[in-house]
């Protein structure tokens, strides 16, 4: 498997990874993947669930094993949750196995986006701007990190923001 055949998106909840991964793919000719997706088909449940029964350190030990088993196929897109970066593991995977592209977003965006997203278990408590804040200040980081290619989604369409990718991929 040569490293450019998978892209894997990474950054933060509401930067739209799931909607370019689905425009990427059909564009690139690539099979489509989002990680969290994956995760509730195979145990049937959702992540809500999986966070209040398993908590947080269940569940990313669940993405760990569904990137490491998602990022060995090749010629994918893969979109991944949003804090899969916290898992060293996950960091290796994906920049071993693909193109990591981190798509930015800023805070004023992700509050409009995900306002009224109730599946979201971190942003159900009673600041959600405060947990977007903190969730920033520990990912960035990481993200920059690993990312091959960095786009900002802010007020862009799906088709701008996988068209600059394109353009880099090219």
């Amino acid at each position: 498997m040569t490293k450019q055949h998978n892209i894997f998106l990474i950054g933060p909840m509401g930067a739209g990874k799931t909607s370019v991964g689905r425009y990427l793919a059909r564009h690139l000719h690539k099979d489509f993947y989002d990680s969290d997706q994956e995760i509730e088909a195979k145990t049937g449940v959702n992540l809500t669930w999986l966070y209040d029964i398993e908590g947080m350190q269940g569940y990313r030990q669940r993405e760990m094993e569904m990137i490491d088993e998602l990022s060995r196929l090749n010629n994918i897109v893969l979109s991944t949750g949003g804090g899969c970066v916290e898992t060293p593991e996950v960091r290796d995977y994906l920049r071993e196995r693909g193109i990591v592209v981190y798509m930015q977003v800023s805070l004023k965006t992700q509050l409009n986006r995900l306002k009224s997203d109730k599946k979201r278990p971190l942003l159900q408590g009673e600041n959600p701007k405060e947990v977007l804040i903190a969730l920033w200040r520990e990912r960035e980081p990481m993200y920059e990190d690993i990312a091959d290619y960095i786009v900002m989604t802010d007020e862009r369409s799906v088709k701008a923001v996988c068209q600059d990718i394109m353009g880099w991929l090219e």
